[in-house]
């Protein structure tokens, strides 16, 4: 039986000899060079510009890394990340069926989204499917979570019932608000307006409620600080409000 998110103390993952490490998966009391460890990770929402550009990075760093996809399309974009490529559409899964999906997995990622446009897909996917994505976690015993929200995102978010914009700000409100109260590990990454720029490696992170001046991100940042998270205990149970900046990531985080 795998130990469950309660039994998992923060900061742990899995080796696949079925001991337990700390931090990523990168301590363990015998010699590095003796025993292969590695974090199973799941990024829902793997063929977006964050996802794309995140998954190379845990690869690298020895992770085991399965980025969900919608369509079959996408298998060879996901292949070239070094990821392997899972087909599925969590927005018709349910929580049972995303947690037989889960089994094994120490990490999920949630970087997807509707996209924009349809309120009703917005609703589905970026409150509902990103819900009981969270729920399946839970059932399944994955101890760790890391949500991608944006900057704004809040019960205070502002947005009127009428914006067309409401249903993304309320959706992603309700989905880190559902996030913030479960057994999980959770980090959510409160990115602003995001840009196609490389990674700088450097932002500044920003006080709830504060609005920067230059709300500019850099997606390739946003992966950057998605992949630090996981070697930082100190993110569990916070949001981390950021933007392109001049603080060295690793710095910026532990430091906010």
């Amino acid at each position: 039986m795998r130990p469950s998110a309660n039994t998992l103390h923060r900061g742990e993952g899995r080796r696949h000899d079925g001991g337990i490490t700390r931090g990523r998966g990168r301590v363990s009391n015998r010699p590095r060079e003796t025993e292969q460890i590695m974090t199973n990770i799941a990024i829902i929402g793997g063929h977006g510009k964050v996802a794309l550009r995140l998954a190379p990075l845990l690869v690298e760093a020895g992770d085991e890394v399965t980025s969900w996809i919608r369509s079959q399309d996408q298998v060879e974009d996901i292949e070239q990340t070094g990821a392997t490529a899972k087909v599925l559409d969590v927005q018709q899964l349910s929580t049972e069926q995303l947690s037989d999906e889960f089994e094994g997995v120490d990490v999920v990622i949630w970087s997807a989204g509707a996209g924009g446009g349809d309120p009703e897909r917005t609703w589905a996917v970026d409150r509902d499917a990103a819900i009981r994505t969270m729920d399946a976690a839970e059932k399944a015993g994955v101890g760790r979570y890391v949500m991608v929200s944006y900057l704004g995102a809040g019960p205070d978010h502002g947005v009127d019932e009428s914006d067309d914009f409401f249903a993304y700000a309320e959706g992603k409100t309700q989905a880190d608000e559902h996030l913030k109260k479960s057994s999980l590990r959770w980090t959510i990454l409160g990115p602003g307006m995001l840009t196609l720029d490389d990674a700088s490696g450097k932002i500044t992170v920003l006080p709830e409620g504060q609005q920067p001046d230059n709300a500019d991100t850099s997606r390739a940042n946003v992966a950057a600080v998605a992949h630090a998270v996981l070697s930082d205990d100190t993110t569990i149970g916070r949001k981390i409000n950021f933007v392109d900046g001049d603080t060295p990531i690793a710095e910026a985080i532990s430091a906010s």
